[in-house]
């Protein structure tokens, strides 16, 4: 095992993104209290904030201890050279092919991931979630998901990698620009086709069957001038007792899915408004300029890449015996050298993400919304023991959403348990 500097850069970063995520959590530890904060007195009763701030706190353990146990295994394996000698067995005996060899890598360590999460997963699923009644999942349903999860991500690995890794060894120069064409390709047709394909792999969608609910979204569609053929209802309840509502899809394929814990939780005013909401996300064209955006990183992210895959120095950092310049090898290294500006990228796209949503509260408020939406989400969020008051620092770099309360403060509508400022 050769140590040079860029195993010790890539050891740096995975220690330093451990400590910046425990700091994370910390923060919004400090944020904890016994007594329920008087903005959140129309959410929460006393009781209810109790029972949230134990669930926060029974997350957060479980949280700690499946990263300081993911984090330990791969700096062991770091130190120990485990991918350059896993990459050397398959080559003795299993093949040297170049597409094939690096597909084979990535799909033991694929599956050796799914393995190392499952323990936790399970237990956040049967204990954590079964504690507090959310759990809804069978054991049946919970396995079949992880296999299904990890299939589906063995074929786009598989895309991926294969395309990549042929495009590489065929076209050297300029296999990052064609590898792009044809991944932005591939990304857009799941993006199209995603209601079609990938959602009834895990659950059922049934159109909204006819009554007073349908009437009015199909209503709220005219006004808005958002034709709509259907809407669609997720068989959410079998899983979890935790509400959600997507758009997904565009052109033609576009497609309002409403889960049907949403349909339980919220009056036909509230679900009107949160369809108002993804109205104004399509209304914004936030769907193709994220989207845009997304693919511009990939491409950025491609041709970084390429000026690195040839280099010896990776292979060594992963523990390559020979030496030698490796696709696989150097593919991974980079993944790892990559985080830091992958984490600033995302805080980007965070900030972006959280404008798009006031962008489409402010539309669902136009058709008088505002009230019903912050209504429904209030409902949404005290169900789900959603953690209210996270630290500022936390929502600027993690969340994708603003707080709730940052939502109802942008329209106007004050603390819950405060008038109105209208």
């Amino acid at each position: 095992m050769h140590y040079n500097a860029v195993f010790w850069a890539i050891i740096v970063i995975v220690i330093l993104g451990f400590a910046w995520r425990q700091v994370r959590a910390a923060l919004n530890r400090s944020r904890m209290s016994d007594t329920l904060p008087p903005e959140l007195a129309g959410i929460y009763d006393q009781d209810e904030y109790a029972r949230q701030q134990q669930y926060q706190r029974i997350n957060g353990k479980l949280g700690l201890i499946s990263s300081s146990f993911s984090t330990s295994i791969l700096l062991a394996l770091l130190f120990l050279g485990a991918f350059g000698w896993l990459e050397h067995l398959l080559q003795l005996h299993v093949t040297t092919d170049y597409v094939l060899l690096p597909l084979v890598f990535l799909a033991i360590m694929l599956v050796l991931a799914t393995v190392e999460d499952l323990p936790f997963d399970y237990y956040d699923t049967f204990v954590i979630e079964e504690r507090f009644g959310f759990n809804k999942t069978t054991k049946k349903t919970f396995f079949g998901d992880v296999l299904k999860g990890l299939i589906l991500s063995l074929i786009m690995m598989s895309i991926t990698v294969g395309v990549i890794a042929f495009l590489y060894y065929q076209i050297p120069q300029w296999f990052w620009l064609i590898a792009w064409g044809v991944l932005t390709f591939f990304s857009v047709i799941i993006g199209y086709f995603y209601s079609q394909l990938i959602v009834p792999l895990f659950n059922k969608q049934t159109p909204l069957p006819e009554g007073e609910l349908r009437d009015a979204l199909f209503e709220l569609s005219k006004r808005t001038d958002f034709p709509i053929k259907d809407v669609f209802v997720i068989d959410g309840s079998k899983r979890s007792t935790k509400a959600n509502a997507y758009f997904a899809g565009f052109g033609k394929r576009k497609r309002i899915c409403l889960y049907d814990t949403l349909i339980d939780d919220l009056s036909t005013e509230e679900i009107a408004a949160v369809l108002a909401h993804e109205i104004g996300h399509y209304k914004k064209r936030h769907v193709p300029i994220m989207m845009a955006i997304n693919i511009a990183q990939t491409g950025f992210q491609l041709w970084l890449m390429s000026l690195f895959l040839g280099s010896s120095t990776l292979a060594l950092a992963l523990g390559s015996p020979s030496g030698a310049p490796s696709l696989i090898l150097g593919l991974l290294a980079f993944s790892f050298l990559y985080v830091p500006l992958s984490e600033l990228l995302s805080v980007g796209e965070n900030v972006l993400s959280r404008h798009n949503e006031y962008q489409a509260d402010a539309f669902a408020a136009r058709y008088g919304y505002a009230k019903p939406l912050m209504e429904g989400l209030k409902t949404i969020s005290s169900k789900a023991l959603v953690n209210l008051t996270p630290h500022p620092v936390v929502v600027f770099w993690t969340y994708s959403h603003p707080t709730l309360l940052q939502r109802m403060k942008a329209l106007g509508l004050g603390a819950p348990d405060a008038p109105s400022q209208n």
